[in-house]
């Protein structure tokens, strides 16, 4: 499955990094109510510039360029709110607590608010739009990254997935369930060592810290539907959400890139070469 919606690049190597929430193409049929400029800082503004090195050392690359307000890649196709929808939606809902807490915060599949809490839609949403948004979004994104990571996998016997994330500085209020948290600089997140070696994991945690960088594992961000749909430490598949704080590169106010940029930019750069060498076997 194709999509203008999404960039794939196939790696060399074991490594493969996506950018799910990083897209500003916004779709005509998206039909917003909110300012904009509010919108937009749902965006993990600049990941995809980061990390923009990534291709030419053999890392498979999977970058969303819709926007996650318009549909989260990085959710279930369970994770709907049926109180923003016309009809009934036909394809089943979650009964995972910890789904329905998202959900209920506005940040299901198809976002019902912003991190602030202002509404998106002035309107209910038909089934068949947020069906085609799958179709159009979801869908090849999720089909690129289990390709790469397939394709990683048979090449070298285990893969490394590393799901590219930013973070405000501070949570907002329907942004995750501890509004007000001051994030460290990095989370790193792999679902409680369930879709990665806690190894692996603190492997990454330690090359971080060794940077001057404050980290915290699993808390907030524990990791989301990218790694546990293709992390299986059993089988010598990696999954890590690498979240990182905005405040190192950007004004969060102006979107605009600040002098930290250059330098953690870098330091990114500096652990895909660490990883591309990293055989996670030898990692006890």
């Amino acid at each position: 499955m194709r999509s203008s919606q999404v960039v794939y690049l196939p790696g060399t190597t074991a490594l493969v990094l996506d950018s799910p929430h990083s897209g500003k193409n916004y779709p005509e049929d998206f039909r917003f109510c909110c300012d904009p400029a509010l919108l937009r800082r749902a965006e993990d503004t600049h990941v995809e510039a980061l990390y923009d090195f990534a291709p030419a050392l053999g890392a498979a690359w999977i970058e969303a360029l819709f926007p996650r307000s318009y549909l989260d890649a990085n959710r279930g196709l369970w994770e709907i709110d049926p109180q923003m929808l016309q009809e009934p939606w036909p394809d089943g809902l979650s009964a995972d607590p910890a789904v329905h807490a998202k959900v209920r915060l506005g940040k299901g599949l198809i976002w019902r608010c912003t991190d602030e809490g202002v509404p998106l839609y002035d309107r209910p949403l038909s089934v068949a739009e947020v069906r085609s948004r799958i179709e159009q979004c979801w869908k090849p994104y999720h089909q690129a990254v289990a390709q790469a990571i397939a394709d990683a996998h048979e090449r070298h016997g285990y893969s490394i997935h590393v799901n590219c994330h930013s973070m405000p500085a501070v949570a907002a209020s329907h942004a995750t369930e501890f509004p007000g948290l001051e994030h460290e600089d990095f989370v790193v997140g792999d679902r409680d060592g369930s879709t990665a070696s806690p190894a692996v994991s603190r492997w990454i945690c330690e090359q971080l810290r060794a940077k001057g960088y404050g980290v915290s594992y699993n808390h907030p961000y524990k990791g989301v539907e990218l790694v546990r749909r293709y992390g299986d430490p059993a089988r010598q598949r990696h999954s890590v959400q690498l979240e990182i704080n905005r405040r190192l590169y950007m004004d969060e106010a102006t979107l605009e890139p600040h002098d930290g940029f250059d330098r953690l930019r870098g330091h990114l750069r500096e652990l895909v070469e660490d990883l591309l060498v990293l055989d996670p076997r030898s990692l006890s």
